[in-house]
């Protein structure tokens, strides 16, 4: 009985020192601008991804209360246009937690501001090393899963971790 009192204390200490997914969940909009666009009126790709950096980077610093640097960048796709004068509203949140780095993903919708009507266009998985004082990587709270979509995005994450992991390190991928 004392057995299964202590580990249950020691869960809830490693739950209160961690931090749920919704403590890091970020939101961002903006209008598109035309000096943010290109000659067709769209956004440029890159503003698209500077933005995603930013609203992953809030999701970072908010679930490790330190200041973060990109490691990496995943595959990054372009679904549909976001056009001058509609919004770019951007949904980011920590995936996985590692020891200094956390997967962060990012989800970019456009928005017509007469409709409010909104089509997904981009998405990434970004990861962030957290940093001390002194610059060096330091350790991250562990997260807590809150949902099933948490869940699921959690065990999604050590997969493209690996793969990560096998390019960097240029090693081959198992059953590829």
């Amino acid at each position: 009985m004392k057995k299964r009192k202590k580990q249950g204390s020691v869960e809830r200490a490693s739950r209160e020192a961690g931090k749920p997914v919704s403590a890091s969940r970020v939101e961002m909009v903006e209008v598109v601008l035309p000096n943010d666009a290109n000659p067709l009126g769209n956004i440029l790709g890159g503003r698209v991804m500077h933005l995603m950096d930013i609203a992953a980077a809030i999701a970072a610093h908010r679930h490790s209360n330190s200041y973060v640097v990109t490691a990496s960048v995943d595959y990054v796709d372009f679904r549909n246009p976001i056009r001058v004068g509609e919004l770019i509203v951007l949904k980011s949140s920590v995936n996985r937690v590692f020891h200094s780095s956390m997967e962060v993903g990012v989800k970019v919708f456009s928005e017509s501001v007469l409709t409010g009507e909104r089509k997904h266009t981009s998405s990434a998985y970004l990861t962030f090393v957290a940093l001390d004082d002194e610059r060096q990587p330091k350790s991250v709270p562990p997260l807590i899963l809150e949902t099933d979509e948490d869940r699921r995005r959690f065990r999604e994450a050590e997969q493209r971790r690996r793969i990560r992991l096998a390019h960097r390190h240029k090693r081959p991928l198992p059953g590829v």
